[in-house]
């Protein structure tokens, strides 16, 4: 079994019913219509609801801001490249690679911003990067739960079977010589993000057809994370939108 927590990962990890429940505990002290409204959104679904006191859901959270509301349910079921691909929301596929994220506030922005985006689905290693936890599921304000997520063995070997799929893969690195928005996107494409600090790997950037930059116009040389697949992903989204 799975924890996760906070009113709005719990909402809607049942809205998309993609995991067994066992039970929901909720604070004693909470009475607010929020409250009531998931209550009843348990009932309806047939799930139990335990009133705890707040301690308990601090320790069962593990101290995670869990806003009164904590889930035991199982942990969420990882999707086949396969099951992405056939997934197609609209016109043009697109898929967002996440090349070893470790910080599960920074996967699950970006699950929060892949999913508002349209794509159709996350890649994310078996190794040397976070999974699908209460944080991660916390942190995507519950996003990660209507988002298929993969996780493979191999990343570089994955993208080069994208390719075969006939997808272009846009990996983003601060050394990128094309800029982010020089890219038409109005095609099949696999976004790639790198880790904290050191971004993509040698093997995953040498794999990727463009390599893409986002200007950077102060001190700093590059953004967080998931605050670029926001810049890139919206510009997919933009020059999308012009066709419709």
């Amino acid at each position: 079994m799975g924890v996760i927590f906070g009113v709005n990962p719990v909402i809607e990890a049942l809205k998309a019913r993609g995991r067994a429940f066992a039970w929901v505990g909720v604070a004693r002290e909470r009475r607010d219509l929020r409250l009531q409204k998931l209550i009843q959104q348990c009932r309806e679904s047939g799930v139990a609801v335990r009133f705890l006191a707040r301690g308990e859901l601090d320790h069962i959270s593990g101290g995670g801001a869990h806003q009164g509301v904590v889930a035991f349910t199982a942990a969420k079921a990882y999707s086949d490249v396969e099951d992405l691909l056939s997934r197609k929301r609209g016109a043009h596929t697109l898929i967002v690679v996440v090349d070893g994220v470790e910080d599960p506030h920074n996967l699950g922005a970006i699950l929060r911003t892949a999913e508002a985006a349209g794509a159709d689905g996350v890649i994310i290693p078996e190794r040397h990067a976070v999974g699908i936890t209460g944080t991660v599921t916390k942190a995507s304000a519950g996003a990660s739960e209507h988002m298929p997520v993969a996780k493979v063995g191999n990343l570089s070997r994955t993208l080069e079977e994208l390719k075969q799929q006939g997808l272009w893969i846009v990996g983003l690195d601060e050394h990128g010589k094309q800029l982010y928005d020089d890219v038409d996107y109005k095609t099949d494409c696999a976004i790639c993000l790198g880790a904290e600090g050191h971004g993509l790997r040698h093997l995953v950037a040498r794999t990727c057809d463009f390599l893409v930059s986002i200007p950077m116009l102060g001190k700093v040389s590059s953004l967080n994370v998931s605050v670029a697949a926001g810049v890139v992903l919206y510009e997919v989204v933009r020059q999308r939108r012009k066709t419709l």
